[in-house]
């Protein structure tokens, strides 16, 4: 054999023993890459956590939600769809997470004379009385939920004397205007009601 032929013979013989080992699996860096990766996820899970419990010791100072009266009279409206949270009103990224109201759920809701009932599976329910109720309105989005333009109904309430949005989405969305329109009018009855008191002493 000349010099050329034993030297190709040689590579040749070097480089399939060279893919041989590259089949070879590295076990412990996949392994070891898989710990540091589930390491990282707890601890922005734990730090997510932190936060929320300390916004919501930020905002210790919000009073209980009011619970439904017995008997809140005849219902005006229904509706099934979900809760998407609540936020300081206007500020549709200042979450409120104290009593609950962070938590995303199922919902029903029902509007009587006496205010807003707000039923939540898994969650704490809440009742929002006429008194407080402020108005509503269609939105797009609410504290990490973007939906389309008039995706989403925005009742705005007062509770410890804090101005607060809730974001709902029925599941039938054509309903929002027909919720928009009850909610002024009663707002609006409560203003005039307010003002003809106020003129009269």
């Amino acid at each position: 054999m000349t010099p050329a032929t034993l030297l190709s013979a040689g590579l040749t013989t070097h480089l399939a023993a060279g893919e041989k080992s590259a089949t070879v699996t590295d076990w412990g860096g996949r392994i070891g890459w898989l710990i540091g990766l589930a390491l990282f996820v707890a601890l922005v899970y734990w730090l997510m956590r932190e936060g929320w419990k300390w916004r919501g010791t930020l905002q210790s100072d919000l009073p209980e939600l009011p619970a439904a009266p017995r008997e809140p009279g005849p219902a005006k409206l229904t509706m099934t769809g979900r809760y998407h949270g609540s936020t300081t009103a206007g500020q549709w990224l200042d979450r409120i997470v104290a009593h609950g109201l962070g938590t995303r759920s199922r919902v029903e809701l029902t509007l009587t004379d006496a205010g807003l009932d707000v039923v939540r599976p898994g969650a704490s329910d809440f009742f929002v009385p006429v008194a407080q109720l402020r108005g509503a309105r269609l939105d797009k989005g609410i504290a990490g939920k973007v939906l389309t333009e008039g995706g989403l109904l925005v009742v705005t309430w007062e509770h410890g004397g804090k101005l607060l949005d809730s974001g709902f989405r029925s599941d039938r969305a054509a309903e929002h205007t027909e919720w928009v329109a009850a909610l002024g009018s009663m707002t609006e009855t409560k203003l005039e009601t307010n003002t003809t008191e106020g003129v009269e002493r």
